[in-house]
């Protein structure tokens, strides 16, 4: 016997613990001081793992002891049995066959008879087998309930912020009061026009918990350790505003682990997600969630000023597409802000400047809005049979253009199909080298890889429109909470209308004028109005 440490190792996993008292950590560790002290081994020390599966090397109390090893301060490591230091056959015989020897550590196992001191155990190797398949048969049965469970639809996770386990049934969700207000708050916040970074410098700013540090009030670990308690992130923001799960829904298999060893998670695409409606009381509308996802797909900069432009990410060139950018400056007077085709900001021959000052398109954006919900409310009949034709019309437009370029692309990738045949017949007769024809059937095929991803998309485009109209009942719903607007809010602009589209200047009949587009919401009309700068001023002048 020598003065260094005597490792007694204990691992339980939640597995294990299903199997009653024999594997507790209470239990191992009597064992392991017994066995101990029945054969003379002093300056014991206990490593505990409590809770984590033995397939997996990231644990505390292992790395721990591995630590002191390697400092030379073990001699001899004893567990209850060989499934305790792991369940991995290939590292488990690592550990014992080569690292303990490499630092001259004797390891026993109890149970399974084995002691590296005494002599070589010929079943060691079969019993770390049985072990690892063990665990692989374990890993099976929770995989075959956990997608069974998901399948049905069924939470597969603890409550997210904003949601708690019913008092009742822990498996529904309830809401969270106080954390869902703050769900509400963000959610709004982004449909007024702020983007994640404003959103978590506001909330840090006035003192609301983030989500790991709420929890730890409530009592409860999210399982963010290692998350900043007093202020949020622009990231943990953006995770919220894409949670379908604020809308009632529940999402299951977004993501898989690689193995039963490799506890990596990896994100499942989209098409493979289980999604099931009304699960759960929601803290936002279907409407408000949509609305937010549109938002974020058009993802802008923080500007210098505190105040959201009503019009930003709205506004299209008639022209080039692109949209316009807001020109604004502290020196400049709310007169002289105004937005501008960003291609022509980067090159003066890619477009036409399409100048037009704010302070004249909110003019013309409330008087159209207004004479909308005057029209809604006076003839909501008329109005959805207006909206109902103009969702069709502009349908069947957009539906004619997919179908043509998926009937182009099915020609294309039978054409491929054709050369790819007559490029092998070319190889097979010596026509073309190995080498060429291996860079041409790699081009070929890349291309058909392409293209069938596009024929997916467009046929899933295709197969969704023909199904949908417009929801014009959504539309009415938003336009009735408004008896007259009188003042433009990013949240009334995007709740509202679609896009503006601005047309070039024209100067013809003397005066400066521009036609605007205004596309409302869920495609259910287009206005047309003609902004003339010289009219407003003159209006302005006699006020």
């Amino acid at each position: 016997m020598t003065d260094k440490i005597t490792a007694l190792y204990c691992r339980l996993s939640q597995d294990d613990m299903l199997q009653g008292e024999s594997n507790s950590i209470t239990n191992q560790k009597a064992i392991l001081k017994k066995y101990a002290e029945d054969n003379g081994f002093c300056n014991t020390v206990y490593y505990v793992d409590d809770g984590v599966s033995g397939t997996t090397w990231e644990r505390e109390g292992f790395k721990a002891m591995m630590a002191d090893i390697e400092d030379g301060k073990v001699g001899t490591v004893i567990t209850k049995d060989l499934s305790r230091l792991g369940r991995d056959y290939l590292k488990t015989g690592e550990l014992i066959e080569m690292v303990f020897p490499d630092y001259d550590v004797r390891y026993i196992a109890i149970n399974d008879g084995v002691d590296t001191f005494k002599s070589e155990n010929e079943l060691m190797a079969f019993k770390n087998i049985f072990n690892d398949w063990y665990a692989r048969d374990t890993s099976k049965k929770i995989r075959a309930v956990f997608k069974a469970k998901g399948q049905s639809g069924k939470h597969l996770s603890n409550p997210i912020y904003g949601y708690k386990h019913s008092e009742t049934d822990k498996n529904l969700w309830v809401i969270d009061d106080e954390a869902a207000e703050v769900v509400r708050k963000i959610f709004h916040l982004c449909i007024d026009g702020y983007g994640p970074a404003q959103i978590a410098r506001i909330l840090t700013e006035e003192g609301i918990p983030t989500p790991t540090a709420y929890a730890l009030s409530q009592g409860r670990d999210n399982g963010h350790k290692n998350a900043n308690l007093s202020r949020w992130g622009m990231e943990t923001i953006s995770g919220i505003l894409e949670k379908p799960e604020y809308a009632g829904r529940t999402v299951n298999f977004r993501t898989h682990v690689k193995s039963y060893k490799n506890k990596k998670r990896v994100d499942n695409p989209k098409e493979d997600w289980l999604i099931f409606e009304n699960t759960h009381e929601a803290i936002i509308t279907q409407q408000e969630f949509d609305l937010v996802q549109e938002l974020r797909k058009n993802k802008r900069r923080p500007t210098k000023h505190e105040e959201v432009n009503p019009f930003s990410g709205i506004c299209y060139c008639a022209d080039c597409g692109k949209k316009l950018y807001l020109c604004r400056a502290t020196t400049m007077t709310a007169d002289q802000e105004h937005l501008k085709c960003g291609t022509y900001a980067k090159d003066k021959n890619g477009c036409t400047i399409h100048f037009i000052r704010t302070i004249v398109l909110k003019e013309i954006i409330l008087g159209e809005l207004n004479k909308m919900v005057a029209f809604v409310k006076d003839n909501e009949d008329e109005f959805v049979q207006m909206a109902m034709d103009n969702s069709v019309q502009k349908q069947s437009s957009e539906l004619a253009k997919t179908k043509k370029k998926l009937k182009e692309a099915d020609k294309r990738i039978a054409e491929l199909d054709r050369l790819f045949t007559r490029l092998y017949e070319d190889n097979v007769s010596g026509k073309i080298s190995d080498e060429r024809f291996s860079v041409m059937s790699a081009g070929y095929e890349d291309e058909q890889k392409k293209l069938r991803a596009t024929v997916a998309e467009l046929t899933a485009y295709i197969d969704t429109a023909e199904q949908k109209s417009a929801d014009v009942t959504s539309f009415i719903q938003v336009v009735q909470k408004y008896e007259r607007i009188t003042e433009l809010t990013p949240e009334i602009m995007h709740e509202l209308i679609e896009k503006i589209v601005v047309h070039a200047p024209e100067k013809s009949s003397g005066h400066r004028t521009q036609e605007i587009e205004i596309h409302y919401r869920f495609n259910v009309a287009v206005a047309t109005a003609v902004a003339d700068s010289m009219k407003y001023d003159k209006k302005r002048k006699a006020a």
